[in-house]
C-alpha cells in the first residue's frame, strides 16, 4: 500500500556514503527531515542529516529500531542486508521492492532474472570450483570474466581470463573462487553506456538521457551525454530500461549498465536499484536529478518528465587526484566540483566528481580523449592497475 510522505516528515536512509549524502541533500531542499544509518561514525552523509545512528547493517535490532524512527525508509547501495529489509515491511514503509534488491545482490540471480524477462545479457555459467571454471571456459571460450556473485564493485572481485595460461595465476583465481562465482563470456562491445530509470508508485516511468562511460582498471572515470549513440541504439536501451522498471515494480531509481556492439546490438551488463555514479551528471545537466526523482518516488509523489538542459561531462575524482584540485581549478575554471568529505584520500577511492557543460557535445567528447589533465588522471588510475 503506497502512501504520501509530506515535507517535515522523516526520510530514513540506510547508508551514509556519497549517494546517501546526495539523497539527503535532495530530501532536505524539498523540506524533509533526514535520518541516516551507517556503520562508520564519520560517514560523509552524516553532515547533511538531522539525526544519525551508527551500527552494523547486519544488526537486525538496530536497523529495525532506526526504521521505526522514520516515516519512509530507503537505501543508498544494493549490498545492504536484504533479509533484514524484508522483515521491516511490517513495521515501516519501505516502498522499494526488496525482491528486486535480493535479485540484484547476486550476479547469478540477476542474470537469471534478466533472461526470464527476455532481456539480453552476455552468456554466463555458475562457477564454484576450479573444475567448474575449466568446464565453463570450454563452453564460453576465451576471453571470459570470472566474477564473484556478491560484493563486487569498481573492478574488485573479478578476474579477466584471456587464455589458458591465465589459469596458472593460482593465487588470484583461488582468492576469487573462495566465494560463489559466475563466469561471463567476454562481450565484444564497442563502447559502454548506461541509463538511469525512475518509476513512481503510479507506474509512471521516466528515463534519463543515456551516457557513454569510460572505465579504467574497472573504475568509472568519465560519463558523457553523447551525440555518437545512434538513435536506434538509444531506443533499444530506453525500451529495456522501461521493461526492467515495470517488470521489477521499481519504486525509485535504478542504474542500468549496457554493452553496445559494433553493429548496434545491446546487452545489459549490471543493474543497481538505487542512484548510480553515471547519473551524477543529472544534478546540473537535467531539469531534475536522479536523487530528486528517487525522493519523489519513495515519498509517493509523481516523478517529473526528464529534459536534458545541456550536454554534460562527469569526471570522477579519486584519492590520487585530490592533490591536483588546485590544478583542476586552474585548468577548468568553469568546472562544478563536488567533494564528498570522505576523509583520507586513499588511492582508487572515489572522493568526488566534477562537471563540465558545453552546448557543443563534441567538445566534451574530445576532452575525454585528448585533454592533458584528464589523460594524466587516467594514467594515474592505470598505474594503480599495474
Amino acid at each position: 500500500m503506497s502512501k504520501t510522505i509530506y515535507p517535515n516528515q522523516t526520510i530514513g536512509i540506510l547508508g551514509g556514503g556519497q549517494l546517501g549524502k546526495m539523497l539527503g541533500q535532495s530530501a532536505q531542499k524539498m523540506g524533509y527531515r533526514v535520518g541516516m544509518y551507517d556503520e562508520g561514525k564519520t560517514a560523509c552523509g552524516f553532515g547533511v542529516s538531522h539525526y544519525t545512528q551508527v551500527g552494523s547493517f547486519n544488526d537486525q535490532e538496530k536497523v529495525m529500531d532506526f526504521a521505526r524512527s522514520v516515516d519512509v525508509l530507503t537505501y543508498e547501495f544494493e549490498n545492504i542486508n536484504g533479509e533484514i529489509l524484508t522483515k521491516l515491511n511490517d513495521s515501516t514503509y519501505l516502498p522499494q521492492n526488496t525482491d528486486f534488491l535480493l535479485t540484484t545482490q547476486n550476479r547469478l540471480n540477476e542474470k537469471k532474472w534478466l533472461g526470464e524477462n527476455g532481456i539480453p545479457c552476455a552468456a554466463y555459467m555458475a562457477v564454484n570450483t576450479r573444475e567448474d571454471l575449466i568446464a565453463a571456459l570450454e563452453k564460453t571460450g576465451y576471453p571470459a570474466i570470472l566474477k564473484r556473485t556478491r560484493f563486487g564493485y569498481d573492478g574488485k572481485g573479478q578476474f579477466k581470463i584471456n587464455n589458458s595460461s591465465d589459469l596458472e595465476n593460482l593465487a588470484e583465481l583461488s582468492k576469487i573462487l573462495e566465494a560463489e562465482c559466475v563466469l561471463e563470456a567476454f562481450y565484444p562491445f564497442e563502447y559502454e553506456t548506461s541509463v538511469v530509470v525512475a518509476r513512481d508508485v503510479f507506474g509512471t516511468v521516466a528515463c534519463f538521457p543515456p551516457v557513454v562511460n569510460q572505465h579504467v582498471a574497472g573504475i568509472l572515470f568519465t560519463s558523457v551525454t553523447s551525440s555518437t549513440i545512434p538513435e536506434a541504439v538509444q531506443n533499444k536501451m530506453i525500451a529495456i530500461a522501461e521493461k526492467i522498471a515495470h517488470s521489477s515494480e521499481l519504486i525509485g531509481v535504478c542504474g542500468i549498465e549496457f554493452f553496445v556492439s559494433g553493429d548496434g546490438e545491446v546487452v545489459v551488463n549490471e543493474l543497481a536499484p538505487r542512484p548510480h555514479n553515471t547519473g551524477h551528471y543529472t544534478i546540473e545537466g537535467t531539469n531534475v536529478s536522479q536523487f530528486d526523482q528517487h525522493i519523489l518516488a519513495i515519498t509517493g509523489r509523481p516523478i517529473i518528465p526528464v529534459r536534458l538542459l545541456t550536454p554534460t561531462l562527469m569526471v570522477n575524482i579519486l584519492g590520487q587526484h585530490i592533490a591536483e584540485i588546485p590544478e583542476l581549478i586552474k585548468h577548468f575554471p568553469e568546472a562544478i566540483i563536488h567533494l564528498y568529505d570522505k576523509g583520507e584520500p586513499r588511492h582508487q577511492r572515489k572522493m568526488g566528481h566534477f562537471i563540465l557543460m558545453d552546448e557543443a557535445v563534441e567538445k566534451l567528447e574530445r576532452l575525454v580523449e585528448s585533454d592533458s589533465l584528464l589523460k594524466r588522471w587516467r594514467d594515474a588510475i592505470k598505474m594503480e592497475e599495474n
